[in-house]
């Protein structure tokens, strides 16, 4: 079904509003309703019905690709409602860390958001791997597009961003538990933002690379020394977050870092291998590019060409 480009995007502002409206009112009879205690288990419980919704959206318009800005609208949204919800401006202590971790979730969220609305065609056009996946397997494919597609991706960015979560309810609950900002804030602060800068600057380079040499491999700026920059910007995005958290909140929350380990691991062992396949059956000089390059870590195996 083909779809113009304005009405694509009419559509999926309104499924996201529809989608925060019903993670509000889900948050709410959690705790009104269920009794359920806890603000994160709450977050949890209406973060996996809101990615519910998104999900049944993508099957009533045949395309899993509505849920793409999922990964970057919902940390900043979710954070930002409980930060008003749970008035934590309104104390008379300066939520040094919390607008630290803020800021970058929210300099991270524009930067990618803004990627996919540059990229994005039509509802009539779907991510090339949901479309194999569906293609490799027809019967299971609505398993796979809710569990793989949609939750997983879900409950891995939830992970990731706990540790803000966490320095939310110490403050709501236990303020006088957390630090104050140390290097070790300002360290992850710069982690997160210079992360979210990485990855401009790679998507940068390769919409230019993409326009005069569309087909063919990208091995300029970042991309000499690293053959997904972007994504070891997302990595260290996480990572960022973490340390942030880490600093202010008790030791005893180090656990907290599963998010961030979580994220790392899918990109390695899921996503990279997923395109790096792709790119191996449309460009048979990637090979070369490969065994020359490293993945993430920048470091050029061998400059000779």
């Amino acid at each position: 079904m083909k779809k113009s480009r304005a009405r694509s995007f009419l559509i999926i502002l309104l499924t996201y509003v529809m989608a925060t409206v019903i993670g509000i009112a889900v948050y709410n009879i959690c705790g009104s309703l269920w009794e359920i205690k806890g603000i994160i288990p709450r977050v949890f419980i209406a973060d996996t019905v809101a990615t519910l919704f998104v999900w049944l959206v993508g099957v009533r318009f045949r395309n899993s690709s509505v849920y793409d800005p999922y990964w970057s609208v919902a940390p900043p949204v979710i954070m930002t409602i409980l930060v008003f919800r749970l008035n934590l401006f309104s104390g008379n202590a300066f939520p040094g860390a919390l607008i630290l971790i803020l800021t970058a979730v929210w300099t991270w969220s524009v930067r990618l958001t803004a990627n996919w609305a540059y990229t994005f065609k039509d509802l009539g056009k779907q991510d090339w791997r949901y479309t194999k996946f569906h293609d490799d397997f027809p019967g299971i494919w609505q398993l796979i597009n809710f569990f793989g597609i949609h939750y997983m991706p879900t409950l891995i960015v939830f992970f990731a961003m706990l540790p803000g979560l966490m320095v939310l309810e110490r403050m709501h609950t236990a303020p006088e538990s957390l630090t104050g900002i140390n290097v070790w804030t300002v360290t992850g602060f710069i982690i997160s933002t210079g992360a979210a800068a990485l990855q401009l600057v790679s998507d940068l380079q390769l919409h230019r690379f993409r326009k005069l040499n569309n087909g063919k491999v990208c091995e300029t700026g970042l991309w000499k020394y690293a053959r997904h920059p972007n994504y070891t910007g997302e990595i260290l995005m996480w990572w960022g977050i973490f340390l942030m958290g880490i600093s202010v909140l008790p030791s005893y929350y180090w656990w907290a870092g599963a998010g961030a380990l979580l994220n790392t691991l899918m990109f390695i062992f899921i996503s990279i291998p997923l395109m790096e396949n792709r790119q191996l059956s449309n460009k048979p000089e990637y090979a070369s590019y490969r065994e020359r390059v490293s993945a993430l870590t920048f470091f050029r195996k061998n400059t000779k060409k």
